[in-house]
């Protein structure tokens, strides 16, 4: 017999969205006594706490405004909005496994919309 689980849904979140998200775990988990952290999500909150360099707000406001430019899609956005680029070939990099590139102009716009928030 085998047990399968079933997807219910999917979300992209940004680190910035993932460190609110524990934040709430790790309070209603404190309100417990009897419950512990596992180390999993130690883990997980510490490494949101130390890489999470925007709000949640402004993270997901990059996002949108990311997304809105015609070749790049949310997961890319997502990535672009943790790394934070500064310059072309840091966001090369991002691109790297996607199918298509960008040219010049439009590795500019994505870095100038960057720099509005980091």
């Amino acid at each position: 017999m085998t047990i399968f689980k079933e997807k219910v849904s999917e979300e992209y979140v940004t680190t910035s969205e993932a460190k609110e998200i524990l934040a709430d775990i790790e309070a209603d988990r404190a309100s417990d006594e009897d419950r512990e952290l596992r180390y999993e999500l130690a883990r997980a909150i510490e490494h949101a706490n130390r890489f999470a360099l925007l709000d949640a707000e402004e993270s997901r406001a990059l996002v949108e405004e990311l997304v809105e430019l015609d070749p790049i899609d949310v997961p890319t956005a997502i990535k672009i909005a943790d790394l934070l680029p500064e310059d072309r070939t840091e966001l090369r990099s991002v691109f790297a496994q996607e199918r298509y590139s960008l040219d010049g102009d439009e590795l500019d716009d994505v870095l100038n919309i960057v720099a509005k928030y980091a």
